[in-house]
């Protein structure tokens, strides 16, 4: 099922929770030895578990008062449509996500706007010229609850 061991799956965790943690202090935290811990770091790295580092913003004090859920229904399902569609969402720093799924709608995106004119210039500009569109349904958050990338590795490995 999984390449991970307990101790990895500990370390991932950790990282988690803060991914400028000195290697010394993962170390004492997983009562392994420096070199130990920064070897199994390094394979979690290469395994392809973390993807990357990054800083964690507060959308709001960047000026993106507005996010938007935003349902998108196709009409057309070729090949170069779907390429097409996805070399613009791919190119769109204001989409943050985007889910092929199931259901009504055949993509679900999140959307980041400085405000609602923002975000009305961006489905006029962006979303209405994605190749065969027929329904753009949006959903704006009023006020996040929860919004979080950590994923619960230890649970979901049984650990």
């Amino acid at each position: 099922m999984s390449e991970l061991d307990k101790k990895e799956a500990r370390l991932a965790t950790l990282l988690q929770a803060d991914g400028r943690v000195a290697n010394a202090r993962l170390a004492e935290q997983l009562h392994l030895s420096e070199a130990t811990c920064w070897r199994r770091h390094k394979r979690l790295e290469e395994l392809g578990v973390i993807k990357g580092y990054q800083a964690i913003f507060n959308r709001r004090k960047v000026g993106a008062s507005v996010l938007a859920f935003v349902q998108i229904t196709c009409t057309q399902h070729s090949e170069a449509a779907t390429a097409e569609f996805e070399r613009i969402i791919q190119s769109s720093s204001r989409v943050l996500s985007c889910h092929n799924t199931t259901g009504e709608a055949d993509f679900l995106l999140q959307v980041v706007a400085k405000g609602l004119d923002d975000y009305s210039h961006f489905v006029e500009t962006v979303l209405r010229q994605l190749p065969g569109v027929s329904s753009i349904r949006s959903n704006l958050s009023l006020r996040e609850m929860k919004a979080t990338s950590h994923l619960p590795v230890e649970e979901l490995l049984g650990l």
